[in-house]
């Protein structure tokens, strides 16, 4: 099996890169870089440029391509002079891979999030819901994207996720780290509520579901409850051996920030389990490898 991977030079890219060649596959990645720090055969890719992403994925003639480029800034994807440039990556770029794919008859997994919802409400969305309501322009736009996917070809997984933490790039762990030495308290926000996601986890689970052909659309974060940003950041400290104190409070008291935030990112999973994916670890068990990983490479 050959795979080709975009945003090879993001978190979750650079996992699943590591994880396709565990697995003794073949995979060429690609990123919009000059350089990557992926181990894999690489290529400069623009994923907005039609012609080039052709070419590109032509050439390789992967079985199976993992879409994991995209514009993640939320805040500044509310700047009008980023609204076509978001759109172009999200929606245009996600649009070019999904035609590639379907011209060639591969495989497609395309990573997306929870604000494709609305956010309200208590309940878990469900993985085939389509209530859709983004409140942000990147939520708008990953959700452009998933359609673009859905509606050109029959063989594909859309795989939504939230709070994703890796050992290749910045995250909410690594900014309460380094918080925690500038500041004796951190204020944080409990009343978002989710799950973390590993990407070292989630990687494994992408490549499992790249060796069937059980289509459709899924949720994945790290078993062990939903909790809030909060609750993230007091085992954060308490796994950390840090004695920073974590002040709860409102998204309202906090402050607004440009783009809004879902309260209720609650990912039901079950459909994962019912179509014979082993679900992600607990997301404690997950947090505490990461920190080891981190501490061991000097990477925090």
């Amino acid at each position: 099996m050959k795979f080709f991977v975009t945003g090879v030079g993001g978190q979750l890219g650079f996992d699943v890169v590591n994880e396709i060649i565990s697995r003794k596959y073949a995979v060429v990645g690609s990123d919009i870089s000059d350089k990557c720090s992926a181990n894999c055969v690489y290529v400069k890719l623009d994923i907005t440029d039609k012609n080039a992403v052709f070419s590109a994925i032509e050439k390789v003639a992967p079985d199976v391509v993992i879409h994991c480029a995209a514009w993640t800034a939320v805040d500044a994807a509310e700047d009008a002079e980023n609204f076509e440039k978001v759109r172009n990556i999200n929606v245009n770029g996600t649009k070019n891979i999904a035609e590639i794919c379907k011209k060639i008859g591969c495989k497609i997994i395309y990573i997306s999030t929870d604000y494709v919802f609305n956010g309200q409400g208590s309940e878990p969305w469900q993985a085939d819901c389509k209530n859709f309501a983004p409140l942000n322009v990147y939520g708008q736009s990953k959700l452009d994207g998933e359609l673009a996917v859905a509606n050109l070809l029959d063989k594909h997984f859309i795989v939504r996720i939230a709070w994703v933490f890796g050992k290749n790039g910045n995250n909410f762990i690594r900014t309460m780290l380094k918080l925690s030495e500038k500041y004796p308290e951190i204020r944080v926000v409990n009343d978002q509520v989710g799950t973390p996601t590993y990407t070292y986890d989630l990687a494994r689970l992408l490549v499992d579901m790249a060796e069937t052909e059980k289509y459709g659309f899924y949720h994945a974060t790290n078993e062990g409850g939903y909790i809030s940003w909060y609750d993230f950041a007091i085992e954060i400290f308490k796994q950390a051996g840090k004695d920073t104190k974590v002040i709860p409070v409102s998204t309202e008291e906090y402050g607004i920030s440009k783009a809004k935030r879902p309260f209720n990112s609650r990912l039901d999973k079950s459909k994962l389990v019912a179509n014979g994916f082993q679900p992600l670890p607990d997301w404690k068990d997950a947090l505490a490898r990461y920190l080891k990983e981190i501490q061991e490479n000097g990477t925090n």
